[in-house]
């Protein structure tokens, strides 16, 4: 991606940054700018987060603002839930993913709800952030991709960032929504870097980061993905130019709800659609997009869709992850697959 600086900007700071790094510069520019902000979790504060994402923030911030809760997802998620009613601005932090279940029903019964419920009289401006995806060598609960089961709730924002520069605008900007989002951070990319332009929003003049974006341009086969699996993707498409294939590479960014504008505008170009994501094929995003563009473009297909997926099992043993997890030869079976056809 390619950062965007604002013109006359004396601040702008375009510097390598890791994933993790971006994520707590974009909570520390948020807490310095609002007051409101808090951020709460399992050893977010004296420990920093078991990935360091929150590291250094309860000494700036004091222990009032970054607070280590008991081992206890569902009192971790309702805390912060009255704290969005009395006016703050609340980012908890879901250890790992598999961590989420004990506090998901207070995110489908409370969260979700609470604006509908009270015809917008109450707003839930919260953020839960969970680190997710495979592709570190743990094992389940600590490598899975749950995000299909939450586009499901409606009444909440689902996002993913695949990049650090996109982990630190799209932070910032779900911290300022006035909606709950569920913020899914690509674990195995915590450690990549990449240079990001800190305080991009401060002039309002970048666009919103809750939409899918065209991360390569391509003419013969479009390719659709997000979070963990988009430079494996990309990494794909590089293989498949030696070949003089041209794959146009999109990332979602927001789950849910889904902009298929890009989507539906590249296939129409295109003809043909690979759909590639870590979480199970069954019921998933994959589902949902070639659904989608079954529905809306389907004149314009030349081929069936498409979709490589993580298998429909739970998390495998760390020693046959590569086999589990989308990598970039099932990519370009499936690129050869809906060129064949």
């Amino acid at each position: 991606m390619t950062s965007i600086v604002t013109a006359g900007d004396p601040q702008s700071d375009v510097a390598p940054s890791t994933f993790a790094k971006a994520l707590n510069d974009a909570l520390r520019t948020a807490m310095e700018r609002d007051d409101r902000v808090l951020v709460l979790g399992e050893d977010v504060g004296r420990l920093g987060g078991v990935f360091r994402v929150t590291d250094g923030l309860q000494k700036d911030f004091g222990e009032h603002r970054v607070i280590d809760t008991p081992l206890a997802e569902s009192g971790i998620i309702g805390t912060a839930v009255g704290l969005a009613y009395r006016g703050y601005r609340p980012v908890t932090e879901i250890q790992f993913d598999g961590f989420v279940w004990p506090g998901f029903d207070q995110i489908v019964s409370q969260v979700a709800k609470v604006s509908y419920r009270s015809q917008g009289k109450l707003r839930v401006p919260m953020v839960i952030r969970v680190p997710y995806g495979g592709g570190i060598g743990a094992v389940e609960h600590h490598s899975e991709s749950p995000e299909s089961i939450f586009c499901h709730v409606a009444g909440i924002r689902v996002v993913s960032p695949a990049t650090p520069q996109d982990g630190y605008d799209m932070l910032l900007e779900a911290i300022a929504c006035d909606d709950p989002v569920v913020f899914f951070e690509p674990k195995r990319r915590y450690w990549e870097k990449a240079p990001v332009q800190r305080d991009t929003r401060s002039s309002g003049s970048v666009p919103t980061t809750f939409s899918s974006l065209v991360r390569r341009a391509g003419s013969d086969v479009t390719v659709v993905t997000y979070g963990p699996s988009v430079k494996t993707v990309l990494a794909a498409a590089e293989a498949a130019a030696a070949d003089d294939v041209a794959v146009e590479v999109i990332d979602l960014r927001t789950l849910s709800p889904l902009d298929l504008g890009p989507v539906l505008e590249s296939v129409r170009h295109t003809g043909r659609l690979v759909v590639v994501s870590e979480a199970p094929l069954e019921a998933s995003i994959t589902s949902e997009v070639a659904a989608r563009v079954t529905e809306e473009a389907f004149y314009s297909l030349a081929a069936p869709v498409q979709r490589v997926g993580g298998s429909d099992t739970p998390y495998p043993p760390s020693r046959v992850e590569p086999l589990y997890l989308p990598g970039v030869d099932r990519v370009l079976d499936a690129i050869d697959r809906v060129l064949d056809s």
